[in-house]
């Protein structure tokens, strides 16, 4: 005997012991099925520098919705947890952490004794972020969890960096990149965030060295013309043709730059003429190559001005922007100041503006990676869902340049390089070198820069299973089946672990990406610290429980698109997991302990509401298993929604109630049994969204074996489909939701009966309606039926048709006249009322000349309303009181 579920369902008490069950049995090992074909989700690892927000939630709740799908369906599902050490953002936090604990500074310390914190803070974080997923029902394979800085990815990262060195595909070098002088780093061009701002535009005269004449440029960063050493005009252009290889003076520093011709100018911008500063712009760093101009960088990596910037030495950057604008003016070699709205580069991490500058960096050459990257997404070896996200992806690595994989920070992989501490020869090595192979030296230094953390996370499918090393785990789950990630990384990651993986392991590492949106507040913002509007899903875990949480996060979603969070959402999602408790409740009170031994006498004496929800049941498993393959889990979770709430709930056990509590016949067993199977199949469909909920009432339930999380997922059966009674009940709804109508607009209570009268051409239509009386008595208050013929029916008659029957109901039965007479006189006295107030604001010019039209017009719209009303409303007492 089962044991009883209690009145109300307590997710607290639940969710704890559900998931600490579903651990110890090993369900979220892909052993679980060991023969099943093997389903890979590798998780976005999160970064160790906080705690879960709503989007970690929302990429949480996807990977889990589609790996607890798979698992059921007796795939091998491997979902694997990790987390990121996020190189930048975790050494921020630590020096922070340091400088308001310590009073000290990174440097104070030395190396190793803020890696030792670094650590600290990295073990603490990530302990806390598994936890939190624990929450949310995540089923990850914890036995396999990985960190990017553990034993493992760091030797498939010092694997990976040598052979690319190998292959000539790193090199170190001095070139243009991102600086951020807050985070004292190089960025690559990923991590920088471009926000329009309204600016300057400065433009300088230039004096031509010979003669009294000079050029006129334009910048929006006066500071760096102190690093200018040339400029450039188009060969083409006809108004300084002449001026070609002479010079002009370079203002505040009194020194000759050359005169330069360059397609690179454009001759309709401006004077057509554009200072050259290589050592601060990534496209006069390029024209500067080609005509061998001087890179002279005049910024320190704090942005400050050097000693090359001559007398600003020492002064911050817009300090000294201020001083030379200031200089120029007094000279008078300030031709203009204009507004100007640019595009201005910020660090992803701190905001910082970021200044351009160059560096000795590493690099990685992006040419031969990019091609076959671009391929496998064209030639269809991964696809993007939905597929309009490719065409980011296409973009961006089409127009990418060499990535700087070199960050100046103390926290991360430390670049596998090494110098002999007596010649200087420098070794790129798995392992440190132990002699010189030049000079026969035993000593050397590694290069103190560390990698770019994407570096790691683009090993991330591989690197996971075990590679370098070929593991069971890589043969068998690479590639991984799907990424599930938002659209604002797909150049920061996506695009690395593609070529990532089809150079180091020769295919492409997931066959689909699917592509989410960002959970956005209810006024469309995302979400921030700044603005104050984050949502903290643990909080609405303790309030509402997981299951509505994540319930709430898959039926507002569809691939690719924001969602706009609403708190009355997550209303709307405990309000149904309740009534799937409560309907579970009622069908579990009236099943006798031996029902799972009756189904062959059900099968036998099965009616047409059972073969109805029964086939309406079996359609629901062919369209959600169509969506779940295609990713449109909003879509299937909202069927599954509609059928249980409505279908099941409202419809199928309010018409087998009759049936429940009478004699214990072959027709009660057939509703219990129905009532159980479809129960069965609803929890198992809602379980990959519902985890908690399903799986307890699914331990309540007679003839389940074993936890529904391994139970098999429900598939369409031929011999389940029964068209023929699907007709027949949605036409008998139809007839009930029309008789309901009728008496909602007469205002009658549901005690009040009432006959019900109906014409119609078809035998089956009226031997359905007399075989359907229990039901139109007990849903639609009819008190009787009866077929009548057209001359019969009467002008006090309201009637309503569907399909080919004609109902009537008699108004007499319905209303008593003497009480709706004076209901009908009160309702039009009010409305008389509205409308005189309507017709006094429209009558008054003040109001019409002065208001805005939107509040006239809806004032119009609500004087028709009125009196659309007022005549319904008269059409009625005119007929009561005739």
């Amino acid at each position: 005997m089962k044991k009883e579920m209690s009145k109300t369902y307590s997710p607290k008490e639940v969710e704890k012991k559900t998931y600490q069950k579903w651990q110890d049995n090993g369900y979220f090992k892909p052993e679980v099925h060991p023969d099943g074909k093997p389903f890979t989700i590798v998780m976005p690892p999160p970064n160790i520098t906080g705690q879960l927000h709503m989007g970690h939630a929302f990429d949480g709740t996807l990977q889990d919705v589609l790996t607890r799908y798979k698992r059921m369906d007796g795939y091998a599902a491997l979902w694997l947890p990790g987390t990121d050490h996020a190189s930048i953002a975790t050494e921020v936090k630590v020096v922070d952490k340091l400088r308001e604990e310590e009073g000290k500074t990174k440097k104070d310390i030395g190396r190793e004794a803020f890696l030792e914190r670094a650590w600290d803070w990295a073990l603490t974080y990530k302990s806390r972020i598994t936890n939190q997923l624990k929450e949310l029902g995540a089923s990850c394979d914890w036995s396999r969890e990985r960190f990017t800085m553990d034993e493992g990815c760091s030797k498939a990262v010092n694997e990976a960096f040598v052979n690319l060195y190998e292959k000539g595909l790193i090199y170190k070098g001095s070139r243009i990149i991102n600086w951020c002088p807050d985070c004292k780093t190089a960025l690559s061009e990923a991590e920088v965030e471009y926000e329009t701002r309204q600016g300057n535009l400065w433009h300088i005269r230039y004096p031509l060295a010979e003669g009294n004449d000079y050029l006129v440029v334009a910048t929006t960063r006066p500071e760096t013309m102190l690093g200018d050493s040339g400029v450039a005009v188009n060969p083409n252009d006809e108004r300084y043709a002449h001026l070609i290889g002479k010079t002009v003076i370079l203002p505040l520093l009194d020194k000759e730059i050359p005169i330069v011709a360059d397609d690179y100018v454009d001759m309709e911008f401006g004077t057509g003429v554009v200072k050259m500063t290589p050592a601060h712009d990534p496209n006069d760093y390029e024209v500067g190559l080609r005509h061998n101009l001087e890179q002279i960088r005049v910024m320190n990596d704090d942005g400050t001005m050097n000693e090359l910037a001559g007398k600003y030495v020492g002064m911050d950057r817009y300090d000294c922007r201020k001083a030379v604008v200031k200089d120029l003016d007094a000279l008078g070699l300030l031709e203009a100041i204009e507004d100007h709205e640019h595009n201005v580069g910020e660090c992803y991490r701190c905001s910082t503006t970021v200044e351009t500058m160059t560096s000795e960096q590493w690099f990685v050459k992006m040419e031969d990676l990019a091609q076959p990257a671009l391929e496998a997404v064209r030639n269809r070896d991964t696809e993007f869902v939905p597929d309009r996200f490719s065409k980011i992806y296409y973009n961006w690595l089409e127009n990418i340049r060499d990535w700087c994989i070199s960050r100046q920070l103390w926290w991360g992989h430390r670049i596998p390089a090494y110098y002999c501490t007596e010649c200087g020869e420098m070794v790129v090595s798995k392992e440190a070198p132990t002699k010189c192979s030049k000079c026969g030296n035993d000593t050397f230094t590694q290069d103190e820069d560390v990698l770019d953390t994407w570096f790691s996370s683009g090993l991330w499918p591989f690197s996971t299973l075990g590679w370098p090393e070929n593991t069971e785990d890589l043969k068998k789950h690479y590639p991984t089946s799907v990424l599930v990630t938002g659209y604002d990384i797909i150049f920061f990651w996506v695009a690395r672990m593609i070529f990532m993986g089809i150079f180091e392991m020769k295919e492409t590492p997931f066959k689909d990406v699917y592509i989410h949106g960002l959970v956005r507040d209810s006024q469309g913002r995302k979400m921030s610290k700044s603005l104050g509007n984050g949502i903290d899903p643990l909080e609405l875990i303790e309030e509402y429980s997981a299951d509505a949480l994540r319930f709430t996060i898959i039926t507002g979603n569809s691939a690719g698109n924001d969602i706009r969070w609403q708190d009355d959402k997550m209303e709307s999602s405990r309000n149904f997991l309740n009534k799937i408790w409560n309907a579970a409740r009622f069908v579990l009170m009236n099943l006798d302990d031996d029902i799972m031994n009756k189904k062959a006498i059900a099968q036998e004496n099965l009616e047409n509401t059972d073969r109805w929800i029964l086939s309406r049941l079996n359609n629901l498993f062919a369209e959600v298993n169509h969506n779940m393959e295609k990713y449109e889990l909003g879509i299937a979770a909202s069927k599954i929604y509609d059928f249980a709430w409505n279908e099941y709930c409202d419809w199928y056990i309010e018409l087998v109630k009759p049936r429940l509590y009478g004699e214990d016949s072959p027709s009660k067993v057939a509703a219990q049994v129905t009532l159980h199977e479809v129960l069965e199949g609803i929890l198992k469909l809602l379980h990959p969204f519902t985890p908690f909920i399903t799986e307890e009432i699914n331990s309540y339930l007679p003839g389940t074996e074993g936890d529904i999380i391994v139970a098999p997922w429900p598939h369409q059966k031929d011999e389940n489909n029964y068209p023929a009674d699907e007709k027949e009940i949605i036409f008998l709804m139809d007839v009930i939701r029309s008789i309901r109508n009728i008496r909602a607009e007469m205002d009658v209570p549901n005690s009040k009966k009432s006959q019900l009268l109906f014409i119609s051409d078809r035998e089956e239509s009226t031997q359905l309606m007399k075989n359907s009386l229990d039901y139109l008595m007990k849903l639609a208050s009819v008190s009787s039926i009866k077929t009548i013929e057209k001359s019969d029916v009467k002008e006090n008659y309201v009637s309503a048709v569907v399909g080919d029957l004609e109902l009537f109901i008699d108004l007499d039965e319905l209303v008593d006249k003497e009480k709706e007479i004076a209901r009908l006189e009160a309702e039009a006295g009010k409305l008389q009322k509205e409308i005189d107030r309507v017709n006094q604001k429209l009558s008054n010019k003040g109001f019409t000349d002065k208001a805005p039209e939107k509040v006239v017009q809806a004032e119009r719209e609500k004087k028709q309303q009125y009196e659309e009303t007022m005549e319904k409303v008269q059409e009625r007492l005119n007929y009561f009181k005739a």
